[in-house]
């Protein structure tokens, strides 16, 4: 999954953005590597003259902007309303993330956009606003609001990718669903909000490059591709069992000690709305594996064409080797 080579400066600037934001000691500091994060990502998402890149990179830009003049704001009111300040940027960063009650934006950007920038919105352009948000948790309202918009993040993005059969829209409502469990981590501890976003990264580029070798963007497509093996059936099926976070693979790995973490503090009622969220996540993953399945056994795809493999099984193993390390290595055993 690569960008072409006139596209690397901006990549280079887009990483350099989010490590200004982060780094930075003020918040005016902060805003400009969030501009420079957004004005390097537009041109990675218009790289041909395409109605539906225009109009993706135009929805994220009104979006960004409008984040982006919340967030300018209300950081000038930190010298007279400090509560309100805080809050106020608070919200401007969920919008920028596509957190709910914001997330009316996150589908519609990802539906026109190509696998290397979904992998780049679903991943890197979270890391500045979430860290951003984990230096705001030192005030106790602004927990109690982030773990409310961990619970709606959750039930959003679990209910509404129910009747889905757009693998991006599917993508980017489980990403809403994931962006719950990480708004809930960053409420109560750091290191476990970082080691899940590490883990979701490296699940969703192997995800995402297999979709972007096989040029699939729909459910039907990804039946009718030229990967007639059910050994490719199983690999993308365990793919998806490691998203939803299914035991005992790798994505099961940060949902387990944040489970733990929010027993040990008490958080039983949102745990309950995670957890539910989490079900029914895995029941559209189940959806596409049991069809994937179904249709990749040879007595049932006797009226597909067959075609030469675009994608080596080895690749393939490759790509989706960091979703067996739970499976191979159980390390969450050792956490309890």
């Amino acid at each position: 999954m690569i960008f072409p080579s006139s596209s690397i400066f901006f990549l280079l600037i887009l990483i350099m953005g989010s490590v200004m934001s982060i780094s930075s000691t003020s918040w005016f500091g902060a805003w400009i590597g969030l501009e420079l994060n957004l004005m390097s990502f537009i041109p990675l998402v218009a790289l041909k003259m395409n109605p539906f890149f225009s109009e993706a990179s135009l929805k994220y830009f009104l979006i960004q902007a409008l984040g982006s003049v919340m967030f300018i704001s209300s950081s000038f009111f930190s010298l007279s309303f400090l509560s309100f300040s805080f809050l106020s940027i608070f919200l401007a960063l969920l919008l920028k993330l596509g957190g709910a009650p914001f997330h009316f934006w996150f589908p519609q950007v990802m539906e026109g956009l190509k696998w290397p920038q979904i992998f780049l919105l679903s991943t890197i352009q979270k890391l500045a606003p979430l860290t951003l948000i984990s230096y705001l948790m030192i005030n106790e309202e602004l927990m109690k609001i982030t773990i409310f918009s961990a619970i709606l993040s959750a039930l959003i993005g679990s209910l509404s990718g129910l009747n889905q059969t757009m693998l991006r829209k599917i993508i980017a409502f489980s990403s809403i669903n994931h962006l719950s469990w990480m708004l809930m981590a960053v409420s109560i501890s750091d290191l476990s909000w970082l080691l899940y976003f590490f883990i979701y990264s490296m699940i969703i580029l192997s995800v995402t490059s297999i979709f972007y070798k096989l040029q699939t963007f729909s459910l039907s497509s990804l039946i009718q591709s030229d990967q007639n093996s059910i050994f490719h059936a199983f690999v993308i099926s365990l793919n998806f069992m490691s998203l939803s976070g299914l035991p005992p693979l790798t994505g099961f790995i940060p949902k387990w000690i944040i489970i733990q973490i929010m027993v040990n503090l008490n958080l039983l009622v949102p745990l309950f709305f995670l957890l539910f969220s989490s079900l029914i996540t895995l029941y559209f993953y189940l959806r596409i594996m049991i069809t994937t399945i179904l249709m990749f056994n040879p007595i049932l795809n006797f009226n597909m064409k067959n075609k030469s493999m675009t994608i080596s099984p080895s690749s393939l193993f490759i790509k989706s080797s960091f979703n067996f390390l739970g499976l191979l290595v159980p390390l969450y055993f050792l956490m309890i």
